[in-house]
Order: C-alpha cells, then sequence, then structure tokens
C-alpha cells in the first residue's frame, strides 16, 4: 500500500512540518507515514483528507481519480461497523470466511463490526481493494460503494 501523502502535500506546497502541525503531531511522526515506516492511523487520514478535500479512495491509490468533496466528514465507528458487516452480508461471507481471508481472527472481525474497534488503515485497504468496495464508502464520507477507476459521469 503506497499512500499519496506526499505527493498531495508537495502539490500543495507544505513542509511537513507545516502538515504535521495541522494534524496535530510531530513532523518526525508524520515522516514515518510518507515513508511507510508506519501507517497513518484512519482517524489522521481522515483528517488529511479533511484538510485538502481529497477522497480515501485516491489517497490509498485504489483510484486514480480524486472525488473532491468541499465537507469536512468526521468518522462514526457505529456507520464504520455497519457498512464493514453489510459489505461483508452483501459477498455472502461469514465473519469466519472474511477473517480467513484477511488472516486475521474472527474475533477481529467482530470487533470491527461490532464498533469496539476503529478499523486499521491497512485492513480497511486490505478489504477495499480485495472485495472491490470504496473506502469512502466503508468509512461513511460518500454514499456509494463504488471505486472510480476513471472519471465519473456527470
Amino acid at each position: 500500500m503506497e499512500l499519496r501523502l506526499r505527493e498531495i502535500r508537495e502539490h500543495n506546497d507544505l513542509t511537513q512540518r507545516k502538515m504535521a502541525s495541522i494534524l496535530k503531531i510531530s513532523k518526525s511522526y508524520y515522516n514515518y507515514f510518507e515513508t511507510g515506516e508506519r501507517i497513518i492511523p484512519v482517524i489522521r487520514l481522515n483528517d488529511f483528507c479533511n484538510y485538502f478535500h481529497v477522497s480515501f479512495d485516491y489517497v490509498l491509490g485504489l483510484s486514480k481519480y480524486n472525488i473532491v468533496t468541499k465537507k469536512n466528514i468526521k468518522l462514526d465507528i457505529k456507520v464504520i461497523s455497519s457498512r464493514i458487516k453489510e459489505i461483508r452480508k452483501k459477498k455472502k461471507l461469514k465473519q469466519k470466511d472474511l477473517a480467513k481471508m484477511f488472516n486475521t481472527s474472527q474475533s477481529t472481525i467482530s470487533a470491527y463490526e461490532n464498533g469496539k474497534t476503529m478499523i486499521l488503515t491497512a485492513f480497511l485497504f486490505e478489504i477495499c481493494s480485495k472485495l472491490k468496495v470504496s473506502a469512502d464508502y466503508l468509512v461513511g464520507r460518500s454514499n456509494t460503494t463504488t471505486i472510480y477507476l476513471r472519471p465519473p459521469e456527470k
């Protein structure tokens, strides 16, 4: 998973120090995200997307196209958990099937679906790329499950 954090930040003429300040974290911690040494948490990724008005799908590299949203979205773990469950059921998968598919435990899937644990960015990327569902949809930033592989029709 190669995130577009640096590309977007540089395109907007911001330094890592300024970006870290915007995200209310240290510059060295932010640097880890850009270098791939650590994966940006979903909450911070949402802050990044809100600031630049970019989609999760674009930042995560699921789509080559950014679907711009001007509104700032606050993540709601209840929405995320219900959408994970909804997608799993639409794909006719049981929790144990999903767990096996992603090399994790059924209890992890249950914790995500019951809103006990915020989804990890790496898991979000995996579930969206393997099940062909929009990360923006899964985290409640969009009401469409489609990942745009070309610009959407207007």
